[in-house]
């Protein structure tokens, strides 16, 4: 990476601001990072750079599925507070960076350089509060289906690709991975990191360890507590929400069907709310 790159990516984190803005400021301050900072905050890009920092835990979901489920695609918009989420210019850009994505195969970063990250400043300017564009996910299948199902307050969504085009299957599957309890992690357990059940072991580990039992029992509970989790978040093996007495593995089978993906957003996951501060005027 050259060191013009280094310093337009470093001047976007600390602003908040456009690729453009930031590369223009440093050619016209000849690269000086702190002056072109000045210069930033002096420009009509002022209000937008002001609220780069302030958390966005709230937001919506776009998701669009092409007629013959071979395309697919869904993004996370976050904003502030979940009043200006409702308005149509938020409403209207959510849309529009869902369609950036669905018809393109650019990834999300060169999307917004290519000027989603403009509108997404002029937005930020027109309502006053920060807004991100999170993540994007877009999916193609060549010789299966795509389903997808959306919560109603289009702040949970699934992306889900099956073998067969069956639509019920597809929308109850894309829907238990939705609202399921634990939300699945793979499709089955072989899927998962090992470094994810490495970390599991080693604290169930150290609980069994505690109880002072001997070392051949605390294995066994150690062993028993990892297939518990390793079943608790693969799909196939969790019970279907809709039938408990049923795995989801068993009613994929029973459709002559397999699960080969699947993508879930949900609105502020794993952002850490932290309390604002009322911005000094």
């Amino acid at each position: 990476m050259s060191e013009s790159t280094n310093l337009v990516k470093e001047l976007r984190e600390r602003t908040g601001l456009g690729m453009m803005d930031c590369k223009q400021a440093l050619d016209a301050t000849d690269g000086d990072l702190e002056l072109a900072i000045d210069e930033l905050r002096k420009s009509s890009a002022l209000k937008a750079a002001k609220k780069a920092g302030r958390t966005t835990a709230n937001g919506l979901l776009g998701l669009k599925v092409a007629n013959d489920g071979k395309r697919a695609a869904m993004v996370e918009v976050n904003i502030e507070t979940d009043f200006a989420q409702k308005s149509d210019k938020f409403i209207g850009f959510v849309h529009a960076v869902l369609n950036a994505v669905y018809e393109s195969n650019e990834d999300l970063d060169k999307l917004l350089a290519g000027g989603l990250d403009a509108k997404r400043e002029a937005l930020v300017q027109e309502i006053g509060e920060n807004v991100t564009v999170r993540r994007a996910a877009a999916l193609d299948s060549v010789d299966g289906f795509i389903a997808s199902y959306m919560h109603n307050d289009k702040r949970k969504a699934t992306l889900v690709e099956l073998s067969t085009r069956d639509d019920t299957l597809g929308r109850d599957l894309a829907m238990h991975i939705t609202a399921h309890d634990p939300t699945p992690l793979v499709v089955q357990a072989a899927d998962l990191d090992q470094a994810v059940v490495a970390k599991e072991r080693e604290i169930y580990q150290a609980q069994a360890e505690e109880s002072g039992k001997p070392q051949q029992i605390v294995e066994k509970i150690v062993e028993g507590r990892v297939r518990k989790f390793l079943a608790e978040v693969s799909l196939v093996d969790q019970a279907f929400v809709k039938d408990s007495n049923v795995r989801v593995g068993e009613l994929l089978q029973s459709q002559d069907s397999e699960c080969r993906r699947f993508v879930r957003f949900e609105v502020g996951e794993g952002i850490e709310v932290a309390a604002q501060i009322k911005e000094i005027q």
